[in-house]
């Protein structure tokens, strides 16, 4: 069973240093914007479907988090951190065409570590890069309760869909898959 707390702490060793000052990062945003939110420590993990049944609830509830990689002509790449349900799959036609774009695929994942400032299963839905897009599919700001790794593998927040997108200001689009049957 998890350990939930309404507090946190930073006990235990962190995934690197560099997760460990973008999970500092979080905590103080949320602490400073008096966002209500849950701390959950857990064994370390970062595959969504078995982090979302430690911490015991719903895969759907999970926010999925891929850095990809846009390119929009020759010259031109960006990069986009695109957040999904968990329970879904990104949809790269969709962010290919809301980007204009000629071709969109996964970032490589040094690229993705340097731009979401976390290893790879805890980057976090919240951007702290300008060079990272960050876009959310609306099933995800309509959450009342959404679960993310807090990057680091041995712990998650959850913050209410609504206080992630006042905090995140992500761009929102639906660009996540069809939902499973």
């Amino acid at each position: 069973m998890p350990d939930t707390r309404d507090t946190h702490g930073t006990s235990g060793a962190p995934d690197t240093d560099n997760s460990l000052g973008t999970y500092e990062r979080l905590i103080d945003l949320l602490d400073s914007t008096a966002t209500p939110y849950r701390l959950i420590v857990h064994e370390p993990e970062g595959s969504t479907e078995a982090v979302s049944a430690l911490r015991g609830h719903p895969t759907a509830q999970a926010a999925k988090c891929i850095v990809l990689r846009v390119k929009t002509d020759r010259r031109t790449t960006r990069h986009v951190l695109a957040v999904v349900p968990g329970d879904r799959r990104v949809d790269l036609d969709a962010v290919r065409t809301l980007f204009g774009a000629r071709y969109v695929g996964f970032s490589d994942a040094a690229t993705a570590e340097r731009l979401a400032h976390a290893v790879p299963g805890t980057v976090l839905p919240f951007s702290f890069d300008p060079d990272l897009d960050l876009v959310a599919d609306p099933e995800v700001i309509a959450q009342p309760q959404l679960y993310f790794n807090a990057a680091r593998l041995d712990r998650s927040l959850v913050v209410s869909g609504a206080d992630y997108a006042r905090l995140a200001r992500p761009r929102v689009e639906h660009v996540a898959g069809p939902a499973p049957v």
